[in-house]
């Protein structure tokens, strides 16, 4: 199976993909022409992509896959072959992650430091261990501070001969001018509904009609509509958001919902520390020579108060990540109330709360719901700010009653 076959709905970007694979190996196998990032501008590859799209457009699934193609090893690429088989060792390691020379980076924090994006410049002047390429693929580019991004600046500009860098991105905004401007730009776009279904039947085994559902209420996000269709409780969580919009009527039932929400986060965040913080401590106190009776030796006070740093950090993303897929469900659903009240022939999303949709549309004027929809992405934004969660959601529950 190629390594595209998990790019879903991307036509495009996978045909420009596969062509700068090619002219990669070109730059790789021949022998007259000296491989450097001089050559690398005369051809459709070069050294710096950014992959930008939509949530659930597959940013990551196309840079992996990307990576793979560079890694590949098929001797059928010397009979006019395209790389990227995905049966050679070159293009199943890449994929599974245990390749020695394309590194993954995703981060479970807030933000990715100075420190993290040091190490990788470091490591991106190196040569190829066993493979092709140096590749370094950054799914979360958009969380670089300021300070690491100056830092990876330096490297994109000065790449060494055969490293690639591939930064995924919701947005060109979401990344700093001086990095995006070094970097050959891919736009994905959302993957049709239909798409997306026909995957999760066909790679994941899911029922079609249980697939059209979970692809159709997640908008074409992949990611989502497998957990949707695989996962009890996330499709629990989904419905308790989508009676949001009832229970609002009354000031007390705002204050209800925000709260509930609210704990919903906190314990998916609550259910991922229990999962990996425990371990992370045990393992950190082995390794620094902790006695039988848990006695830490002195000069680890320093390394143990990192770690539960980094474990804070990590469950409040987690906690911001449950409350904001919960307003993307949120908008979603004001968006089919939108449809309906404007007669569009747009497909509605949320058809399993077609009852709940037709209320709110009657009730309601297009005005209003575009007020609620603001509202909805005013939450969003104080999030991002930093506003305490609770009084963000407070506060677009009560605009979601003012309408």
């Amino acid at each position: 199976m190629p390594v595209w076959d998990d790019l879903v709905g991307q036509d495009r970007v996978q045909t420009q993909l596969a062509a700068a694979a090619r002219d990669a190996d070109a730059l790789v196998t021949a022998t007259t022409e000296q491989t450097s990032t001089d050559g690398m501008s005369k051809s459709t590859m070069t050294h710096a992509w950014l992959f930008t799209g939509p949530p659930g457009s597959g940013r990551s699934t196309a840079a992996r896959a990307f990576a793979a193609a560079l890694q590949c090893v098929s001797p059928d690429r010397a009979l006019g072959g395209v790389p990227g088989c995905g049966f050679c060792e070159g293009c199943h390691t890449a994929l599974v992650g245990t390749h020695a020379d394309v590194e993954v980076v995703r981060t479970d924090q807030l933000s990715i430091g100075v420190k993290e994006t040091r190490e990788l410049v470091r490591r991106a002047q190196l040569s190829p261990a066993v493979g092709r390429w140096q590749v370094i693929v950054m799914e979360d580019a958009d969380r670089l501070t300021e300070g690491a991004g100056n830092v990876l600046l330096k490297a994109v500009e000065e790449p060494a001969p055969r490293t690639v860098w591939l930064l995924c991105a919701p947005s060109l905004e979401d990344v700093l001018p001086t990095i995006r401007s070094r970097c050959r730009n891919l736009t994905l776009r959302t993957p049709p509904v239909e798409a997306v279904a026909d995957v999760l039947v066909r790679r994941d085994g899911i029922e079609p009609q249980a697939a059209m559902d979970a692809a159709r209420a997640t908008q074409g996000h992949i990611g989502r509509a497998r957990r949707l269709a695989t996962d009890e409780r996330a499709r629990a969580r989904r419905a308790a958001v989508l009676r949001m919009p009832l229970r609002v009527e009354e000031i007390g039932g705002c204050l209800k919902s925000a709260q509930e929400l609210i704990d919903a986060a906190t314990e998916d965040a609550k259910e991922v520390a229990e999962g990996t913080d425990t371990k992370e401590t045990e393992d950190l106190k082995a390794a620094l020579g902790a006695s039988a009776g848990g006695r830490m030796p002195r000069g680890t006070a320093g390394a143990m108060k990192e770690l539960a740093d980094r474990q804070k950090r990590r469950s409040t993303r987690t906690q911001r990540d449950t409350l904001d897929l919960a307003l993307t469900d949120l908008t979603g659903f004001y968006r089919d109330v939108l449809a309906l009240q404007l007669r569009s022939r747009v497909a509605i999303a949320n058809e399993d709360v077609r009852d709940s949709l037709d209320r709110i549309a009657l009730s309601s004027s297009p005005e209003s719901t575009l007020r609620r929809i603001e509202a909805i992405t005013a939450c969003r934004q104080a999030l991002d700010r930093n506003v305490a969660p609770l009084l963000a959601v407070e506060a677009m529950a009560v605009s979601l009653r003012a309408g």
